[in-house]
């Protein structure tokens, strides 16, 4: 049975191979490369509008290069040790990288998974769905995702926006929830090439409603960016992008190398 639910009238989609639809006939259909487009424009803020081409071709090359590897490989050794099977969904999967490497991971591992990924920007599920996987991937909100209740047994969000209400909902009792987040000294020698004042990030207290902390891990390493391209593509994918002043991006564009500090926190939750 179909996870995947209407975003309109909330009824069950089935796949009649040419896209999605529903018992009142509300029909989504596949595109091109491969995704589903589940996205209604009630869904979409005012100023969310999700990441343009040239930010998911920017963030695309940075990953591949291995920048973040360490995080990617710890988030598949965890999704090994706690997933036991099921669907698993990507919240926020932007162009797909953490959640091809989960599948590719527990494929090689002889875990069947059933995994999907869901993004609000559309430039971002059509890279993902180019990878040409057995992922399906959606355009979706993850505050109005188009599942049904308790239907995830894992539930990812890697830097994406939190929304618990929704991640509850999915997830069945005894679920797994894997977050990751920046910890405190995350690119720190970068923000100090930049600001006057640069700040640590704060990282809030643990706790979710609904959740119980099953296990926690921090990876911290040195990144060596040998280019102003790198640079530029590290920073853009970063939330200081949008509050940085002229004057700062113009010492950013003068960076042409620097070592800075990666920091991670990798997240495990379970469902109450």
């Amino acid at each position: 049975m179909s996870v995947l639910i209407c975003p309109v009238c909330g009824e069950i989609l089935d796949n009649n191979g040419r896209g999605l639809v529903c018992p009142k006939r509300h029909s989504f259909d596949l595109a091109r490369s491969g995704y589903v487009n589940l996205l209604l424009s009630k869904h979409i803020g005012k100023t969310v509008h999700g990441d343009n081409k040239l930010m998911v071709r920017a963030r695309r090359d940075f990953l591949e290069k291995g920048y973040y590897s360490p995080l990617k490989n710890m988030l598949c050794d965890k999704a090994v040790e706690y997933f036991k099977g099921g669907v698993i969904l990507d919240a926020g999967c932007g162009e797909g990288y953490y959640t091809s490497a989960i599948f590719d991971k527990l494929k090689s591992a002889n875990i069947a998974a059933e995994m999907y990924g869901i993004d609000i920007s559309k430039t971002a599920v059509e890279f993902a769905a180019k990878r040409g996987t057995d992922i399906f991937f959606a355009a979706a909100s993850v505050f109005h995702i188009p599942f049904a209740d308790s239907s995830c047994d894992m539930l990812v969000t890697m830097f994406a926006p939190y929304c618990g209400g929704e991640y509850l909902r999915v997830l069945k009792k005894g679920g797994i929830m894997v977050m990751a987040i920046p910890s405190e000294n995350h690119l720190w020698e970068l923000k100090k090439a930049i600001y006057e004042t640069p700040y640590k990030n704060q990282v809030k207290p643990y706790e979710l409603d609904g959740f119980t902390l099953a296990d926690k891990v921090r990876i911290t390493y040195d990144m060596e960016l040998g280019s102003q391209e790198d640079v530029q593509s590290l920073f853009s994918m970063t939330p200081y992008f949008y509050r940085t002043s002229p004057t700062q991006k113009e010492r950013l564009a003068k960076i042409c190398s620097i070592c800075t500090k990666a920091d991670f926190e990798l997240l495990i939750y379970r469902k109450n």
